[in-house]
């Protein structure tokens, strides 16, 4: 049998094709426009999510066996607001995970609700990106269109849909709106009180993994496969990017270094750090994870590369990087502000440490360890729960350097494992249509299948103890400079 999965990102769906053994037969991307109405938001048009997906599973099929196609899922963008009338029309614009309009929203939510209320409600505390915020934004500037909300929905789940004609969400997904009680994986009333929407508004929440319905007999003329096709809930991208890397089970780690960056790490218990600066989500394997997100990963490097230094020969620069451990150049990488563990949209990219011998090849090292260090940051916290990791995996466009790997390797002291597959989400999303079929018995049955470790960058003892040296240095400089970001940002 062949299995779909869907990763619905935010300048492309991505599509794959997978047979019952895990093999990849085919990839697919489709772009769709991005809107930027005013400054600082984004918006896309849900409509052009589904005419692109559609598309791009006719060009994914094309060559197949259409009839051996036995379940669809998803991976996708997380937090973005999708509102639909009574008749399933979308009322306006999904607002995205990157729009940046909710500041006064996430201020009344964490200093007048209180962070501690949020936690209790929903094992997180409010972010700009989340969809509480958006929801509270869109009550109070657009009464008219809010007064018209019968379903409010999360990005991958509009495709499913469209596909299936259910109202559906995942549990993985569900956990970054502020509106779910991650730690009792349901809807939490206060939060939904607070945010003036009634449960009937939501979706019917699933495990990542559980069927939500078949594919509708139109939907399936059109695109050549049978009405009995199960289309299962699937899970928000990190969730499904975790599954893709095998990150399932107890005490499993993952680091993703795409535009963004996380640090993931799987748990059979649930558990929130006192300061909320880990996410608390539920997992898309039936249990929980906590994510470290930094918004900008290797984006930072592509910034330096293009912007400033003017080059696409991304491995000349590395290999005129001096020698690991000794650099005198940091680099704060919070040119999109930071999420994890800051919290603080108005911190900014720093570099500090220059002097007159400062050559460019410390400049490119100082980018790459800034976004190690960075990472550090969430691992401590998990650190300070009890957790200790031995090694993690590594994917996204940054994981394909072996200067950076080892840099990660040495800054965090675990081992580094390459995975076969980079596919991420879309390889996560047709796994767990592949467990909703009863291909497999569970989410780490298959991830123990088709996840293949082909390489692992080890620690070095002399290199890592020079980066624990330098990462007490790091983490200073944020604090110091933290009452400037504020002035900048005219507070």
């Amino acid at each position: 049998m062949l299995y779909i999965g869907i990763d619905l990102g935010t300048s492309a769906v991505k599509l794959l094709l997978m047979d019952r053994e895990g093999r990849i037969l085919n990839t697919v991307s489709r772009e769709y426009p991005l809107q930027f109405p005013h400054p600082g938001w984004s918006e896309q048009n849900p409509e052009d999510w589904y005419e692109q997906t559609i598309e791009g599973v006719k060009e994914l099929l094309k060559d197949a066996d259409k009839g051996q196609v036995a379940g669809i899922s998803f991976g996708g963008q997380m937090h973005g607001l999708v509102v639909l009338d009574q008749e399933d029309r979308v009322i306006r614009p999904a607002i995205l995970w990157n729009d940046g309009r909710t500041g006064e929203e996430t201020a009344y939510l964490n200093d007048c609700i209180g962070r501690e209320k949020l936690s209790e409600y929903t094992a997180n505390i409010a972010f700009a990106g989340f969809t509480a915020p958006k929801i509270l934004w869109m009550k109070k500037h657009e009464p008219e269109n809010f007064a018209r909300i019968a379903k409010i929905m999360l990005p991958k789940d509009y495709i499913a849909y469209k596909l299936t004609g259910v109202h559906c969400t995942d549990v993985s997904d569900a956990s970054g709106m502020l509106l779910f009680d991650v730690k009792n994986r349901c809807w939490s009333k206060e939060m939904c009180d607070i945010c003036g929407v009634r449960e009937e508004q939501l979706a019917k929440c699933y495990e990542s993994y559980e069927a939500v319905g078949r594919v509708l007999p139109e939907v399936a003329g059109e695109l050549g496969i049978s009405e009995n096709v199960v289309v299962a809930a699937g899970a928000g991208d990190n969730a499904a990017a975790a599954v893709g890397t095998g990150t399932v089970g107890d005490n499993m780690c993952n680091i993703s270094l795409g535009t963004s960056g996380t640090i993931f790490i799987s748990s059979r218990n649930f558990g929130v750090d006192r300061f909320n600066a880990l996410h608390s989500f539920a997992h898309a394997d039936g249990r929980y994870h906590l994510m470290g997100c930094m918004l900008s990963a290797a984006s930072c490097n592509k910034w330096w590369m293009d912007g400033i230094v003017g080059t696409g020969d991304y491995a000349a620069e590395q290999a005129a990087v001096g020698e690991l451990g000794e650099n005198h150049v940091y680099f704060l990488p919070y040119l999109m502000g930071e999420r994890s563990p800051h919290n603080n949209p108005d911190a900014r990219g720093v570099f500090i440490g220059m002097t007159m011998d400062t050559s460019r090849g410390d400049m490119t090292q100082a980018v790459l360890e800034g976004v190690g260090f960075a990472l550090r940051d969430s691992l401590e916290v998990a650190k300070s729960l009890g957790i200790r990791l031995e090694r993690t995996k590594i994917c996204g466009g940054g994981a394909k350097s072996p200067l950076w790997r080892k840099i990660i390797a040495n800054i965090l002291n675990l081992k580094v494992d390459v995975i076969e597959s980079e596919e991420g989400p879309a390889l996560g999303g047709a796994m767990l249509a592949a467990v909703a079929c009863g291909e497999y018995g569970s989410v780490e049955e298959i991830a123990a299948k088709v996840v293949k470790v082909v390489d692992t960058v080890e620690p070095d003892p002399e290199l890592s103890a020079k980066y624990d040296a330098r990462y007490k240095q790091f983490k200073e400089i944020y604090p110091a400079c933290r009452p400037v970001f504020d002035v900048l940002a005219g507070r």
